[in-house]
């Protein structure tokens, strides 16, 4: 019998790092189309986008890792969570240029880290 909340727990995770690994993408693509090229830079660099994701960032990295902690009792993904969620709120709060990028790019690793290692503490 399966028990449908692990598998949503491991779904969000999953959803987690694709979310991570998107930030990431938009945050280098950021650079080097507004950067280099000079293209894009109202959309990509549009404040808002950035508050969104840290928001779903920091739900899903709750509800996904704050439990997985609490059924496991491993404390290694919540610290990694933790860690990379402050990164990406100082990375907002610091506006944009080299310094955001750098902290959003550690904490969105930070965060994908996390949840790989929820997932896999939860599968044991």
């Amino acid at each position: 019998m399966t028990q449908p909340f692990p598998a949503l727990r491991s779904r969000l995770d999953r959803f987690g790092v694709l979310l991570s690994g998107l930030c990431m993408i938009h945050c280098l693509a950021g650079l080097f189309l507004v950067g280099v090229l000079g293209l894009g830079g109202g959309v990509l660099l549009n404040p808002e986008i950035h508050h969104i994701g840290l928001v779903l960032a920091i739900v899903i990295g709750a509800a996904t890792i704050g439990m997985g902690a609490l059924r496991h009792g491993h404390r290694l993904p919540l610290i990694l969570g933790i860690a990379g969620l402050a990164l990406m709120t100082a990375a907002v709060l610091v506006g944009h240029g080299a310094a955001e990028s750098v902290l959003t790019i550690c904490g969105v690793l930070l965060v994908a880290t996390a949840h790989v290692t929820n997932m896999r503490r939860n599968s044991c």
